[in-house]
């Protein structure tokens, strides 16, 4: 569970000024995210003077982009947009039972990365995708692979909440209708029901399934999409930039229910919040202009990166 003294750390500015030692005045602003990786006991490991990444070039991912034993592994990825190349040459493994965010600047490409790993890019014409996903020993861009049971496999949370113009109850039963996952209704009740209390979301709806979902609040439709993407039986869980459109409490309510989904899931998460990275996952990956610059443990890449380029990111010179 996430603790009320890791979230307010949200309340603190991130930074806004540099002087002419910009490496000093970043330091308050790393001293904030070391400070919520200090809640798990690493205090002492924070960004010194004299101390940091020494790797200045960006060809090859720095830090640990290797796991033993991983739920989907990535390698040598490129996606391009017509003539204009957006993602290079990345490689990443993705943790079982783990939360990996991906973090970096608008335009870096981590959206971009993230829809390749559901084949969500399909739906644009101009987007072409090269390099092996690898998920249950199969490349996911094989020619033979079905994409319809693969997006059930590897569901999808968007950044603005989009529940189906239906009741509450038909937005989680429609999935495991048309994907034969349920032979009557006691079975689909049941279903509906499990996923709405994965989420969360179950004792406040469960007396109203019948009304639209498009009446909840914001947090409320983002939790049903949540339930909607669970009901499916997915076994990983892209999201991405799911609490931007949210007001704090909201966020902190997905934020708990992210901690809690990953003992069953396994989660990828686009963030620009650097804070709710490192209160949330457990791996980090920091995306640079279409490049997978460092992954890392989250402490570790926070409180020590390996890049300066890293460092200068999450210190705010650049962002």
């Amino acid at each position: 569970m996430i603790t009320a003294e890791q979230r307010s750390m949200n309340k603190m500015p991130y930074f806004t000024g540099y002087g002419e030692d910009d490496r000093k005045t970043a330091r308050p602003a790393s001293a904030a995210v070391a400070g919520i990786i200090g809640n798990n006991g690493n205090t002492g490991n924070k960004l010194s003077e004299g101390e940091g990444p020494v790797e200045e070039t960006i060809e090859e991912t720095v830090g640990q982009p290797f796991v033993e034993a991983p739920r989907m592994t990535c390698r040598d990825v490129n996606v391009w947009y017509g003539d204009k190349q957006s993602i290079m040459d990345v490689n990443i493994d993705i943790g079982k039972n783990q939360v990996l965010a991906m973090i970096g600047p608008s335009g870096c490409g981590k959206s971009t990365f993230l829809r390749c790993l559901n084949r969500m890019n399909d739906t644009i014409p101009v987007c072409r995708v090269t390099g092996d996903i690898i998920l249950d020993k199969l490349n996911i861009y094989d020619k033979h692979i079905d994409v319809v049971p693969l997006r059930a496999q590897v569901g999808m949370v968007f950044q603005k909440p989009n529940p189906f113009p239906k009741s509450i109850y038909d937005n989680i039963a429609y999935g495991p209708k048309i994907h034969g996952l349920v032979n009557n209704r006691t079975e689909l009740d049941e279903v509906v029901e499990y996923s709405l209390t994965k989420a969360g979301l179950w004792d406040e709806v469960k007396d109203r399934l019948d009304q639209p979902g498009t009446g909840l609040s914001g947090g409320q439709q983002q939790r049903l999409c949540i339930a909607r993407a669970i009901a499916v039986r997915p076994e990983i869980i892209l999201m991405d930039e799911p609490c931007s459109a949210l007001d704090p409490i909201a966020t902190a309510t997905v934020e708990d229910l992210i901690d809690e989904l990953r003992e069953q899931y396994t989660i990828v998460i686009v963030t620009h919040n650097m804070q709710q990275a490192a209160r949330v996952s457990q791996r980090t990956a920091y995306f640079h202009l279409g490049r997978l610059i460092e992954v890392g443990i989250t402490d570790q890449l926070f409180t020590n990166p390996g890049h300066r380029l890293t460092e200068d990111y999450i210190t705010g010179r650049f962002g």
